[in-house]
């Protein structure tokens, strides 16, 4: 019996994560750091993370609207052209803002593969 309850909650895992990828995958294109740092040039770098993790590190232009921020400074972004998000490795963050703004009429959404732990581009830091 515990046997079936565990494989049932494996499942179940397993699905939830299934069900939250296609959506990501929906709402916006994950990128490498090399396709990532080319589209930096004509987007909108956004890091979701809070402000004193922004202070210690972040890529070099980004600007800081961390996620709890996003709706009221949805003003500040412009929806013709591409958004750039990136924070920590963790992704969840990163993911409600996507589909956030995929929800508010942004078309370019991209993130950054493993976020900032894997950037291999220009930081700053403090």
């Amino acid at each position: 019996m515990v046997t079936w309850i565990l494989w049932a909650l494996i499942l179940a895992m397993l699905a939830w994560m299934g069900f939250n990828y296609l959506r990501i995958r929906r709402a916006a294109k994950i990128v490498d750091n090399e396709e990532f740092e080319a589209l930096i040039r004509t987007g909108q770098l956004i890091d979701l993370r809070e402000p004193a993790e922004f202070h210690r590190k972040h890529i070099l232009g980004a600007r800081n609207i961390p996620s709890s921020h996003l709706k009221t400074s949805l003003v500040a972004l412009r929806k013709e052209k591409p958004v750039l998000l990136y924070e920590n490795q963790r992704a969840q963050r990163v993911t409600n803002a996507a589909l956030y703004l995929k929800k508010q009429g942004f078309s370019e959404i991209y993130i950054l593969s493993y976020g900032l732990d894997s950037w291999k581009g220009k930081v700053k830091t403090s």
